[in-house]
C-alpha cells in the first residue's frame, strides 16, 4: 500500500505483532487498519493532533487500494465464468456447418465448397475458384446482387463439367464497380468435428473439417 504516514509502533497497543522480517510482509488488512488509525487517533499528541486532511487521505489511500483488490478479483471471476460459457457453446457446435472467414478449404473427388461473400455495393458478382498450382478451375456468376451477404456452392467440378481432384482449393469473390473490378470478403462453410477447450490464456477453438483449427470467436455463422 503506499505510504500512509500511520505509527506502526501503535501495533503492539491493540494487540498486533509485527511480521519478522525474512517474510516480508507489506499487507495490512481492513480491520488491523482500522484498529491501527483508532489506536492512532486515541494516542496523538494532543498539541499536534492529526490533520483532518491526513485522516482523510489516509483512508481515502487504503480504500482505493482495497477497491482495486476486489475489482481484480470480480474481472477474473468474470473472465472463469466466460471461458467456461464459451466452452460450453463451443461444444455445442459439434456435427453443425459453420460460416468462417476465409477463402481455402479441401475439396474435390466429389465434394465442393460452400461459402458467402460481403457485398458491399449493388453490383454484378462473381466467385472464382482456383487449385493448388494458382490455376483458375471455374468462375461461378451471382448475378447482379444487393449490399450483404451472399451465399455460393461449386459443385466441385471444373469449367467443362468433369470432377476435380481432390487438393486444396481457393475462392476468389469480386465484383465490377465503374469497370472496375474489386476484390470481396469471402467465408467457407465447414462441418464442426470438435473441439478444443480453452486453458489459461488460450482460446477455445473448433476444428471444422476441411479446413482445420479456427479460434471460436472467428465464428461468423452458424447453420
Amino acid at each position: 500500500m503506499a505510504n500512509t504516514n500511520i505509527d506502526t509502533s501503535a501495533l503492539s497497543s491493540i494487540g498486533l505483532k509485527t511480521p519478522p522480517a525474512r517474510k516480508n510482509k507489506t499487507e495490512l488488512g481492513q480491520e488491523a487498519f482500522l484498529k491501527l488509525l483508532t489506536t492512532q487517533l486515541q494516542n496523538q499528541d494532543p498539541t499536534k493532533p492529526l490533520e483532518s486532511g491526513e485522516f482523510l487521505t489516509q483512508i481515502a489511500q487504503f480504500g482505493t487500494v482495497t477497491g482495486i483488490q476486489d475489482l481484480q478479483k470480480s474481472f477474473a471471476q468474470l473472465a472463469q465464468a466466460m471461458s467456461s460459457n464459451q466452452g460450453l457453446q463451443a461444444a455445442s457446435l459439434v456435427g453443425k456447418q459453420v460460416l468462417l472467414p476465409g477463402e481455402r478449404r479441401l475439396a474435390g473427388a466429389g465434394s465442393g465448397i460452400s461459402g458467402a461473400v460481403d457485398v458491399t455495393a449493388s453490383g454484378p458478382v462473381g466467385v472464382r475458384i482456383y487449385d493448388s498450382k494458382g490455376q483458375i478451375v471455374t468462375t461461378i456468376d451471382l448475378g447482379i446482387q444487393n449490399t450483404g451477404r451472399v451465399r455460393f456452392d461449386w459443385d466441385g467440378r471444373d469449367a467443362a463439367g468433369n470432377p476435380v481432384a481432390q487438393g486444396e482449393y481457393r475462392v476468389e469473390a469480386f465484383t465490377v464497380t465503374g469497370g472496375k473490378t474489386e476484390a470481396l470478403k469471402t467465408y467457407i462453410s465447414g462441418k464442426v468435428g470438435s473441439v478444443v477447450l480453452g486453458g489459461s490464456g488460450s482460446e477455445t477453438k473448433v476444428n471444422v473439417d476441411g479446413i482445420g483449427s479456427v479460434a471460436f470467436s472467428k465464428v461468423a455463422e452458424i447453420r
